[in-house]
């Protein structure tokens, strides 16, 4: 596994941390009307780039800019990386744009990761809002590949409608596994919907998981996040035991530019993976 990279360390930033490689774009596939998945292969052969569940790339789309995008493959394999973008401005729309053959600027791997290792011997809880499924697959499908390591596995996933579920059929495979749970809601669906119906917290309550040996892993809107976070707390896990995810307004991944500063973090220096209760505080605070 690659080791997090201290944006602090010269050696780091002259190793080329602010140079994109060139990746080719292997494959792609559309996940839902606004969101797609790009598999990238480094275009120097042998470039390879481990990474641990949780991180992130900057993928530079030539000619527009760069965006910071969470890797949504495997930890296990490593000869592709994985990212899985909703189109929601002018560099993602630009990467939206690009067919197999093209090629893309690549940055990383950046950031902090999901405690796999601090989770070994537990339930694991996986709650995901919309694209916020991306960045846990990692870890879920690294949990699944080392299955006798983890306990239970629950994956609690919502999104707005039944066609903005992302990764529907590998949730559909995940559920026939041993000991995994898998729960889908949306906020909205018609009578060919059969699954739940609400907000993704109102499945926490039926999740069956061991409230003291648990950790969960947390992804989706920072409201939504806040939410299960309090709906998980009155379960009996505590915030000490819940991981979020961030991603705001990052430009530089090194911690130069100040742009991601949430109170006194910064997403790309210190996250984008915190332990809930080191930021709880801030999730509160407006303008933040």
């Amino acid at each position: 596994m690659s080791a997090t990279f201290h944006p602090t360390d010269p050696a780091a930033l002259e190793a080329g941390a602010m140079l994109p490689e060139a990746f080719f774009v292997v494959s792609r596939n559309e996940e839902t009307a606004d969101t797609f998945t790009l598999a990238l292969r480094p275009v120097k052969a042998g470039a390879q780039r481990p990474f641990e569940p949780g991180q992130f790339n900057m993928l530079y789309a030539f000619g527009t800019g760069e965006s910071a995008i969470s890797i949504s493959g495997s930890p296990e394999e490593t000869d592709l990386l994985i990212h899985t973008i909703r189109r929601v401005g002018i560099v993602t729309s630009a990467l939206d744009r690009l067919a197999v053959g093209d090629t893309v600027g690549l940055r990383g791997p950046f950031g902090s990761a999901w405690p796999m290792d601090e989770a070994r011997g537990r339930d694991l809880v996986f709650v995901a809002g919309g694209i916020g499924l991306a960045p846990l697959r990692p870890a879920i499908l690294h949990a699944l590949a080392h299955r006798g390591d983890y306990g239970r596995l629950v994956i609690l996933a919502g999104a707005r409608g039944a066609g903005d579920v992302i990764f529907l059929d590998q949730l559909h495979e995940w559920a026939k596994e041993p000991d995994v749970e898998v729960r889908l809601t949306v906020d909205r669906a018609g009578s060919e919907w059969p699954h739940h119906v609400g907000v993704v917290t109102t499945l926490i309550p039926r999740a069956k998981f061991d409230k003291a040996n648990a950790v969960a892993m947390v992804c989706g809107p920072e409201i939504m996040m806040r939410f299960t976070a309090v709906e998980l707390a009155k379960s009996g896990l505590p915030d000490q035991s819940v991981f979020v995810t961030l991603e705001r307004n990052m430009k530089c991944a090194v911690g130069l530019c100040g742009h991601c500063q949430f109170g006194p973090e910064f997403i790309c220096r210190d996250g984008p993976v915190f332990r809930y209760d080191r930021i709880r505080h801030w999730f509160s605070q407006r303008e933040v």
